[in-house]
């Protein structure tokens, strides 16, 4: 499957909307917070990015999903800062500190896309990109000129604006957003936004009208919604919630169900959240998942991948 942004770059779209983008940055809302702090003059809001995304790591990546990694792996670039402050984060260093690696101009970060697609990388992955998607879309012209092909997958914590992934309409073909904490006040309490549940969601919904179900040719994902969710102790991240939510939008939405919490960046002065799940806590997740008719499920050890594949 052809990637979306050729065509979009070929039409001329691609460069009205970097023209967009990068207007919004002298009043930035591009993100629920909508700090409107001017990025162009180098002012910076929660997330602490400026003008130039900082690009702390990029490598290809053998522990993502299976339809992501493929033989090569994940073409991913970590983003340093973060748009939430999520008390557990498991990416801190990075996430919280906005200058975690070096400044990339359009011409870098394109470069940065080009050394992944020829290392045999199957997509680029942009992790964190919520607060630069006027850099990435400000790179894709470079790219593409000298030879960017690959799927886009945008992988994100779901805080995201409507009008920012309106942006990216035409752009992203794999949309991964990580859908964390359904009740607004424990979103205030552990990840520094009481609106999430209700924007996240909005944002999924979005995502999913975009690019629809997941498509996988050959064992590879080319296009549509991937979600992840993050199993947590003491049901912190509403997963019943969340699981039918995504029955709503899809019953062919495809899920992994992630049982890798552990107490990070503080967490462990946090209860409930100072632990990790019990494996009762996982199997009843797993149920509302089965309950809500949610079968499409990574469970990393691709016996659902071998069957929906047959």
């Amino acid at each position: 499957m052809r990637p979306a942004y050729l065509d979009l770059h070929a039409s001329g779209e691609l460069a009205e909307r970097i023209a967009a983008a990068l207007d919004g940055l002298a009043d930035c809302r591009l993100c629920p917070r909508a700090c409107g702090v001017d990025r162009m003059r180098g002012e910076t809001g929660f997330c602490g990015a400026g003008r130039q995304a900082v690009v702390a790591a990029f490598n290809p990546h053998f522990g993502e999903e299976a339809v992501l990694v493929g033989q090569n792996g994940s073409g991913t670039v970590f983003f340093a800062g973060c748009n939430l402050g999520c008390r557990f984060c498991q990416n801190a260093d990075i996430s919280r500190d906005p200058r975690a690696g070096l400044p990339a101009t359009p011409e870098e970060l394109a470069g940065v896309m080009l050394d992944l697609q020829n290392r045999g990388c199957g997509n680029i992955n942009f992790v964190t990109p919520s607060h630069v998607i006027p850099q990435i879309l400000e790179a894709l012209p470079v790219g593409i000129e000298h030879g960017l092909n690959l799927p886009l997958v945008y992988n994100t914590g779901a805080y995201d604006s409507v009008d920012a992934l309106r942006l990216l309409d035409g752009v992203v073909d794999i949309y991964m957003p990580d859908v964390k904490i359904w009740d607004p006040a424990l979103a205030e309490k552990y990840l520094c936004a009481g609106n999430y549940p209700e924007r996240a969601r909005r944002a999924v919904a979005e995502m999913h009208h975009q690019v629809g179900d997941l498509v996988v040719e050959n064992g590879a994902a080319v296009r549509g919604l991937l979600v992840r969710h993050l199993v947590m102790p003491g049901e912190v991240a509403g997963t019943g919630q969340w699981m039918e939510f995504l029955a709503g939008l899809s019953k062919n939405t495809c899920l992994n169900l992630m049982d890798q919490y552990r107490p990070c960046a503080g967490a462990d002065l946090l209860p409930p959240i100072d632990r990790m799940c019990t494996r009762e806590e996982f199997r009843t997740a797993e149920a509302e998942a089965e309950k809500h008719g949610l079968i499409r499920l990574d469970d990393r050890n691709d016996r659902f991948w071998a069957r929906f594949l047959e």
